[in-house]
């Protein structure tokens, strides 16, 4: 039967966004659609939440740790991880929605493929490591590493995905009804004893996920998963090499290391667990590497139920016809798929006993009845541990800005709760005082319940950098803006010494404080540049006429400078005074600005001959001629002097003579 006639949620518009398309598949948890996004035109993975688990008293808490993990999720960005895109709530429907995938799932090549070579499997584990690093870095941990959760695209490349579902449900179920939800063949012995997971968690699914990969089988089975749950917390994880005799040792250290029973044992987070893969892969020959063992697929752990692959439906549509028995795990509410909720300390032996006694036949029959009896209870119990009296506390009050972490360690422990830190910077509360809490104030939670108080860090300050006054306005800007200040900038101002465009001043503008490199201010506060608008303007005043000395003095009190740039012969303008001037008067300049001017050296001096004994009138006609003016004096002859002949001149005229061009040249000549 098609989904669109079975499913309500097919062909309705989620959020005013989402047009859901078709249901690709259903897990314990959620229910996956393929799903267009409208106001991004992409196709979508959306991940609708069960109803079931918001409901009751515990379903608000569950919805908000969803969301609160929903958004950690979002935050991580890695080449390697399912990216999420957006969360939210239409109606009663809680939805995520994720990167869709198109391509395949580790546990569909298994089952094609029965096991990988050695290379193929310390590949896919190396990038589930290197995407787990990322996110153990941000302090989250994912809980549910399986095949199903490991998605290849096209091109091969590795995509881990459904971070944020199994811890929200497990955080509600764990501190409500004493359970935990996992995969059972993938589950930590410590995340099955006591309910607790950090980032080694991972580390042993993924020792679990190279085992299977490398054997083609898992390392623990059982007919219940409660008796593959004992041999996680009782037995140690065989060597691969028992079952594929080929494995070398460094095969055999490294799954051991991996899924080590006790977490002391096992590499610290992903990063860590990732060099020894790396160190182990480099020991190993090429030979090794592309073997493969001989597990034929039908011998392999099957598809696991499309109807349960929540998150391997975001690599495309899988085949809902599987029969549920054919689940590599079966979930103990008799729903399919490979989600597991079993009871906290599963596998530890009683209180005040030894080690745990081999198991016998009866023993396990008995398990399997108290199971039985468990779930016929459930329904009961459910109600008496999440609404009965006595199950619910309160979250206490707090003064932001006052209350210290120790107070509100003190009041989160009155009250049964468990405190979990984070840090923020905060502009008002001062360092080390409580700033929020998560769940708020007086808000009904459950007893053991973990509540998120966040310290302040105080103000975020960042030191104001050198090279900003003095430095040109772009690159002024660039350095404040790489010590995250954000620049602004005031009317720029006239000034004799800074260049056009040059910073001459900077302040905090919340303040006016002078912004001096090494002062601490707070990120992103505005800094106030000034910048110069070059030299103030000055009107040019004539100096034409006057001696350079004058002139100099005169143009310095306009803050101009003056240079002499040509001396020239004039006529009419004496020697040591100035012909001409540029720029001209009345023009604007800038203080600091030059003068040029050109200096009067007089007139230009002429050869002068010596007329001695020539005729008057040739000798005024040759004066002429070269730009003199003649003066004639006579004196009478005598009786030997020749009439009108030149006896004398002034000046003297002659070898290496010169006089002023236009100058009187005076002579004396003889008249009868």
């Amino acid at each position: 039967m098609g989904t669109t006639v079975i499913d309500p949620l097919v062909g309705r518009l989620i959020d005013g966004r989402y047009e859901v398309v078709s249901r690709i598949a259903r897990g314990g948890m959620a229910t996956v659609y393929l799903a267009i996004d409208r106001r991004l035109d992409r196709e979508v993975a959306l991940k609708v939440m069960h109803p079931h688990l918001a409901e009751g008293a515990s379903g608000s808490d569950f919805v908000a740790r969803f969301r609160r993990e929903a958004r950690t999720a979002a935050r991580l960005a890695h080449p390697g991880l399912v990216s999420v895109f957006d969360q939210g709530v239409d109606g009663e429907t809680s939805y995520l929605t994720m990167e869709y995938v198109d391509g395949t799932t580790v546990r569909r090549r298994l089952a094609e493929q029965g096991a990988l070579s050695v290379a193929e499997s310390l590949r896919l584990v190396e990038h589930v490591l290197d995407a787990l690093a990322a996110a153990h870095r941000a302090g989250l941990v994912h809980r549910d590493i399986k095949p199903e959760n490991v998605l290849l695209d096209g091109e091969d490349r590795v995509k881990l995905g459904d971070f944020g579902l199994a811890r929200a449900v497990t955080e509600v179920t764990s501190t409500t009804t004493g359970t935990v939800f996992g995969t059972v063949g993938y589950l930590a012995p410590e995340l099955v004893a006591r309910g607790v997971a950090d980032a080694r968690t991972d580390v042993y699914a993924c020792g679990i996920l190279l085992f299977e990969m490398l054997t083609g089988r898992q390392p623990f089975t059982g007919e219940t998963p409660l008796q593959v749950a004992f041999q996680h917390v009782n037995s140690d994880v065989p060597a691969p090499s028992s079952l594929v005799h080929w494995l070398p040792s460094e095969i055999d250290e490294l799954v051991g290391a991996l899924a080590a029973r006790d977490p002391a044992d096992r590499p610290v987070d992903a990063t860590a667990a990732l060099a020894l893969l790396r160190r182990t892969r480099s020991a190993l020959n090429d030979e090794t590497l592309a073997r493969r063992a001989d597990v034929p697929p039908s011998a392999a752990v099957p598809v696991t139920d499309a109807d349960a692959d929540e998150t391997a439906a975001l690599v495309g549509p899988a085949d809902e016809t599987l029969d549920a028995d054919h689940s590599a795990t079966t979930r103990l509410d008799g729903l399919r798929g490979t989600t597991v909720a079993l009871p906290i300390g599963t596998g530890l032996p009683p209180a005040g006993t030894g080690a745990a006694r081999p198991r016998r036949r009866h023993r396990g029959l008995a398990a399997v009845i108290a199971l039985v009896v468990l779930a016929a209870l459930g329904g009961g119990a459910w109600w008496y541990v999440n609404a009965g009296p006595g199950s619910y506390t309160v979250v206490p009050s707090i003064t932001p800005g006052v209350t210290t972490e120790k107070q509100v360690q003190d009041l989160l422990a009155t009250q049964g709760l468990q405190g979990t830190p984070a840090m923020a910077f905060s502009d008002t509360a001062p360092k080390g005082t409580i700033v929020t809490l998560d769940p708020a104030p007086g808000k009904r939670v459950p007893k053991g319940s973990a509540v998120t108080y966040t310290v302040s860090k105080g103000v975020d300050l960042v030191t104001v950098p050198d090279g900003v006054v003095g430095q040109l306005q772009e690159k002024a800007a660039t350095t404040l803006k790489a010590a995250d200040l954000n620049p602004v900038y005031g009317e720029p101002q006239y000034d004799d010494t800074a260049p056009l465009g040059q910073v001459i001043s900077a302040t905090v503008k919340a303040t006016g404080a002078a912004a001096t490199a090494g002062m601490q201010v707070k990120r992103g506060s505005d800094i106030l540049l000034v910048v110069s608008n070059g030299p103030t303007p000055t009107t040019v005043t004539s100096v034409v006429g006057a001696t350079v000395d004058a002139a100099t003095t005169q143009l310095a009190v306009d803050k101009l400078k003056l240079n002499v740039a040509d001396q020239q012969f004039n006529d009419t303008v004496p020697a040591g005074q100035i012909i001409s001037q540029d720029p001209a008067s009345g023009a604007t300049a800038h203080h600091g600005d030059t003068v040029n001017v050109v200096v009067s050296k007089g007139p230009q001096p002429i050869p002068l001959k010596s007329y001695f004994g020539w005729n008057a009138d040739q000798a005024t006609g040759d004066l002429q001629s070269l730009g003199f003016q003649v003066n004639i004096i006579t004196l009478p002859a005598g009786a030997n002097s020749r009439h009108g002949t030149v006896i004398d001149q002034s000046p003297t005229g002659g070898q290496g003579a010169t006089a002023p061009h236009g100058s009187t040249v005076t002579l004396t000549v003889y008249l009868h």
